[in-house]
């Protein structure tokens, strides 16, 4: 009986960690991705399965299985039990809420309790350290015992260990963990180990058979298999991954397990599902292999991984905003801000351009440069192929260092009207720029129509039409008297700029 059918629920991402750090038992918790490696001759190739005919997934299964291990993780956290809340019902309201129930200390048996420990009779409500445990995958990448799991895996562990498929148990070092990609590294104390081979994922094909091999629920080393649904995702939580869509079922515990294609080569790390449940229903997301090489590369030389920055903020090219841009179709990273002092401001780049290329690879979606750009280094030259005022421009880029930030992605509501613009606007007062940090533009008093139904509100700053700066009426009128079937306004809106489609007829 499927019991979502009377009872709708947010959808929502999740991390496919069962009983994570933070969680009490076994189930879903929070949520987040993973890498790889490099590649291990030890085992020979899986032929090909003919067209029309299903891979064989047993002697996948039977060669690679070894290599996929077991990860359970321990750490603490910090609780207060015995906090000074006004509870009316008092133990029952703290039960309810998983605390500790607290005694008065005129009890006869208070002081019993205080001396043998029992939880929240410190006698001060002073925060302990509580006991936590996380259960995950992970499959050997050398001989010598490099393990490649999801970072969200072992994230706050304080004790590790991977348990191997003949029941050899290994206390593990944690050498890296990389949370903007979700890889970490480990390392166990061991020779002559079984390993996986690494592909490639340029020759995954939308529609390929994949097989996945992890520990859903803490089941160790269970199969389960589908397609690839898409290549490429962004998902909307600034990650720099261009993720691996599939259908196969993946649950908590299969986070950081390997994703094999016909051939039993590992093309990507499973680390994230899209549900309304918490449980499997249909989409699954791992990360690139060749990304998650890159990772474990640094990881493995240096210990920490660096990550490039262009300085941008980004978002998608619409029907509309091509139309807006003359763009002959909808593709390419749309620029909504530069960052002062980046390197994309010292190489030109101006909010209303749209990136179309780096280095001779295209930009479809928008998410494909802020994944581009994390897999860049810092320092490195991008060639960058940008359309600008109805025509192609080149620029050169050389890459920053992200730190702890990276290119991220602008969101805009993308509904659009018809008939006039609908804006009532004007200048804005010396205290009114200094508040939104803009020394141009034109305060929108009041949104009807086609631009209310785009999402413009009173209060955002109008700054510019289709990349022509909107300073004053004048020019307004100038780039309205230009403009087709669709305009794309850029406004400052709480300090954030963002490119608005609105259709005009």
């Amino acid at each position: 009986m499927n019991t979502l059918a009377s009872t709708p629920r947010r959808l929502v991402l999740a991390l496919v960690t069962a009983g994570a750090l933070g969680a009490t038992g076994a189930g879903l918790i929070s949520a987040h991705q993973a890498r790889a490696l490099t590649p291990s001759p030890a085992i020979a190739a899986t032929a090909q399965a003919p067209v029309g005919q299903l891979p064989s997934f047993a002697q996948i299964t039977a060669q690679n299985g070894p290599a996929v291990v077991n990860i359970s993780v321990t750490g603490t956290t910090r609780t207060s039990l015995n906090d000074d809340e006004d509870d009316d019902d008092g133990g029952q309201a703290a039960a309810r809420q998983g605390r500790a129930p607290r005694i008065d200390p005129d009890d006869p048996f208070y002081e019993f309790f205080r001396q043998f420990g029992f939880p929240g009779m410190n006698g001060q409500g002073q925060p302990r350290a509580m006991p936590t445990h996380g259960l995950g995958s992970g499959f050997i990448v050398s001989p010598d015992g490099l393990v490649l799991t999801n970072a969200h895996v072992v994230k706050g562990a304080s004790d590790v260990t991977v348990k191997l498929t003949d029941r050899r148990e290994f206390r593990a070092k944690v050498l890296g963990a990389d949370p903007k990609t979700d890889v970490a590294v480990l390392k166990i104390d061991a020779k002559n180990l079984p390993t996986v081979r690494l592909g490639s994922t340029r020759d995954l094909q939308v529609g390929e058979w994949v097989l996945a091999i992890g520990s859903p629920f803490g089941f160790e080393n269970s199969v389960t298999a589908g397609v690839v649904s898409a290549k490429g995702r962004s998902l909307p939580d600034d990650s720099l991954v261009p993720f691996i869509q599939t259908d196969v079922a993946v649950n908590p515990g299969n986070s950081g397990g390997p994703l094999f294609n016909a051939r039993g080569e590992v093309v990507g790390i499973n680390s994230q599902i899209y549900s309304r449940s918490g449980g499997y229903q249909g989409v699954s997301f791992a990360i690139p292999i060749e990304l998650a090489a890159k990772v474990q590369e640094q990881i493995v030389a240096t210990g920490k991984v660096r990550h490039a920055q262009l300085g941008v903020a980004v978002q998608e090219v619409n029907q509309a905003f091509a139309e807006s841009f003359q763009l002959d179709k909808p593709e390419g990273a749309l620029v909504a801000s530069v960052t002062p002092g980046s390197p994309a401001e010292k190489a030109g780049l101006e909010p209303g351009d749209v990136i179309r290329q780096v280095d001779g690879q295209p930009i479809v979606a928008s998410g494909d440069l802020p994944a581009w750009v994390g897999q860049a280094k810092p320092g490195q030259q991008a060639r960058l192929s940008v359309w600008r005022h109805g025509k192609s421009v080149e620029l050169t880029a050389t890459l920053g260092d992200a730190n702890d930030k990276g290119s991220k992605l602008a969101r805009a509501d993308e509904a659009v009207g018809k008939g006039q613009l609908g804006l009532s606007l004007r200048p804005l007062e010396p205290q009114e720029r200094r508040d939104a940090g803009v020394t141009e533009g034109l305060v929108i008093e009041q949104a009807r129509g086609p631009a209310a139904a785009a999402g413009v509100q009173p209060g955002d700053v109008l700054l510019a039409i289709n990349g022509a700066p909107a300073k004053n009426i004048d020019q307004v009128r100038a780039a309205m008297a230009k403009a087709g079937k669709s305009v794309a306004l850029l406004i400052e809106r709480n300090g954030d700029k963002i490119f608005v489609p609105v259709r005009l007829g």
